[in-house]
């Protein structure tokens, strides 16, 4: 667990009661990996992805690009589906508008959550990476949304891509559900 921030502050807009998720993942990783959301970081990102999970788009979508010793991305919940036609996965979103950048001062560390976006800073919709390893050179130009508390042994189990681009071609492992989780307190 990383040891940078002070406690979350709950943000009274959407769905702010969410401090986390649960993500069911299947395929060559099996296993369950539970993320902290940091809504005092960056609370217009937590709260579209506790709408995506809340509303069940999450559920079934790929995990499409896969760099190893760099990053698992998953959350392309238009063309990211499992039963679907993954020519196109990680070139969607969801039907929600694009989230302008909330960069911080933190550190892209191994278990960090950090917004996939296309060039434009503030294109960022549903899909989301977790690091395997440090990628110091994302700092402040992704915003980060969260950690995993517990699950990595899942995350570094998961298929990694081919290619340069670290795609994930053939049988890919499916976040097959995602629930968000309430603040225990």
């Amino acid at each position: 667990m990383l040891k940078f921030l002070a406690p979350l502050a709950i943000v009274a807009a959407g769905p702010a009661a969410a401090t986390g998720l649960e993500i069911d993942v299947t395929g060559q990783a099996n296993g369950t990996i539970t993320i902290d959301l940091f809504e005092d970081v960056a609370p217009l990102h937590v709260a579209q992805i506790t709408e995506i999970a809340e509303d069940g788009l999450y559920d079934g979508v790929v995990f499409h690009r896969v760099i190893e010793g760099f990053m698992a991305q998953t959350g392309d919940v238009q063309f990211g589906r499992a039963d679907g036609d993954l020519g196109r996965a990680g070139m969607g979103g969801s039907e929600l508008p694009d989230i302008p950048a909330e960069f911080s001062e933190l550190n892209f560390e191994r278990g960090v959550i950090g917004m996939a976006r296309s060039q434009n800073p503030n294109s960022a919709n549903s899909q989301f990476f977790i690091m395997f390893e440090p990628g110091y050179f994302l700092d402040g130009q992704y915003t980060i949304v969260g950690e995993v508390t517990d699950g990595m042994d899942v995350v570094d189990q998961i298929k990694l891509g081919e290619g340069q681009n670290g795609a994930v071609t053939e049988d890919p492992d499916v976040m097959s559900e995602v629930r968000v989780t309430a603040d225990a307190e």
